[in-house]
C-alpha cells in the first residue's frame, strides 16, 4: 500500500485526539460531494493539496477536531492517512462513527466523478490495511447506507453494490506498511548568509550559502539541488523580504529547472504577497514530487516597482 503519512502531506495537528477505536463493523466509502479538479487525475502534485483543502473545511468549516476520514484515497492509488487506525472518524453521520472506519476516494458530484482503477485499488488497499491492523470486520458500505445523503455518489456507489471488487486484470494487492513513521529523514535544510536584493521585474534565484544539513550531497553550491532518488518529499519555505511597496507584489516558488542547468521547466506550490508597507513573511509547506532528472530552486519574483531585499531564507526537505 501507497501509504502517505500526516506528516508528508502536510496535515495540520488536530484540536484534539479522537476517541480510541478497538474495533468497526467494516468501512464506509465517502466522496467529496463537491467538484474535484479533473486535472487531479493526471497530476498528483494537487493530491495533497486537495487532502489539506478537505481537512480545511472540515476543521475551519464544520467545526470538527480534525479531518473527518479515516484515509483518504487519490487516483493514483495513494492512501493518504486521515485519522488513522483506532481512531474514531467524524464523516460518517451522528451516532454512525463508532461502526466503520471512513475511506474517502477522491472524486466529487461535478468535475472528475469517475474513479480511477487504481483509485479501486486503492480503496480496496485502504479496507485490507484496516482489517488487518484496525481491528475492521468485513463490511464494506457506502455513506447513503446509514445517512440520508448521495454520498459516495453514483460511480463509487455500484462499485460498492456490486461487492468493491479490485478491478480486472489490474494489480496484485500490495503489502501492508507497518505503523506510520512519523519521524522525517532531513535530506537537506540549508539558509543564507547575506542579504539577496531583487531588482524590479527581476525573478532571482535564493543563493543558500549555508548548508545546514545535506547528508547525501545534493547541494553542492549556489541556488539549484538535485536529488539522489525520485520520491516525495516535504518541502518547507520560510523567507523574509524587506522593502515591498505597498499594494506591490512579490511571488515565492519551489522551481523545477533542466538538471544542472538554468531553463526553467515549471512552477511548483508559491505564494503571492501584496505589500502592506511592512516586513513580508513566506512560511509555506507542502508534499512533492522531486525526480533526480531535474534540478530545484526557490525563486522570488519581484512585480513590483522598488527593489527589495531577501533578509532571512531557510529551505528544509525531509523524506
Amino acid at each position: 500500500m501507497k501509504l502517505v503519512t500526516r506528516r508528508q502531506w502536510g496535515a495540520r495537528s488536530p484540536r484534539s485526539q479522537a476517541s480510541y477505536l478497538a474495533s468497526t463493523r467494516g468501512v464506509k466509502v465517502h466522496y467529496t460531494g463537491s467538484y474535484v479538479d479533473p486535472r487531479l487525475k493526471d497530476d498528483h502534485t494537487r493530491c495533497a493539496a486537495l487532502a489539506r483543502q478537505i481537512q480545511n473545511g472540515h476543521m475551519d468549516g464544520n467545526g470538527w477536531n480534525d479531518v473527518g476520514y479515516s484515509f483518504l484515497v487519490c487516483p493514483h492509488r495513494y492512501v493518504f492517512e486521515g485519522r488513522g487506525l483506532h481512531r474514531l472518524p467524524a464523516a460518517n453521520g451522528p451516532g454512525l462513527n463508532t461502526g466503520h472506519y471512513a475511506v474517502l476516494g477522491m472524486v466529487g458530484n461535478k468535475g472528475l466523478i469517475t474513479p480511477t482503477d487504481d483509485m479501486l485499488h486503492g480503496i480496496r488497499d485502504a479496507i485490507e490495511y484496516v482489517r488487518q491492523k484496525g481491528g475492521a470486520g468485513k463490511e464494506v458500505k457506502g455513506h447513503r447506507d446509514g445517512y440520508s445523503t448521495d454520498c459516495p455518489g453514483a460511480k463509487l456507489y455500484a462499485w460498492v453494490k456490486d461487492g468493491a471488487p479490485r478491478p480486472k486484470g489490474g494489480a496484485e494487492p500490495e503489502k501492508p506498511p507497518a505503523e506510520p513513521d512519523e519521524t522525517l529523514k532531513i535530506l537537506l535544510n540549508m539558509g543564507i548568509r547575506n542579504a539577496v536584493t531583487v531588482a524590479p521585474g527581476q525573478r532571482v534565484s535564493v543563493p543558500w550559502e549555508a548548508e545546514y544539513a545535506d547528508p547525501s550531497n545534493v547541494h553542492g553550491s549556489g541556488p539549484s539541488w538535485t536529488p539522489k532518488t525520485k520520491d516525495w518529499a516535504l518541502v518547507t519555505l520560510g523567507t523574509v523580504v524587506d522593502g515591498q511597496g505597498k499594494g506591490e507584489k512579490l511571488k515565492l516558488v519551489l522551481s523545477e529547472y533542466e538538471k544542472g542547468g538554468s531553463v526553467r521547466v515549471k512552477d511548483h506550490f508559491g505564494e503571492d504577497k501584496i505589500g502592506n508597507g511592512t516586513r513580508t513573511e513566506y512560511t509555506l509547506s507542502g508534499l512533492m514530487w522531486l525526480s533526480s532528472e531535474r534540478s530545484y530552486r526557490v525563486d522570488l519574483v519581484n512585480q513590483g516597482s522598488r527593489p527589495v531585499t531577501v533578509a532571512k531564507a531557510q529551505l528544509r526537505v525531509a523524506r
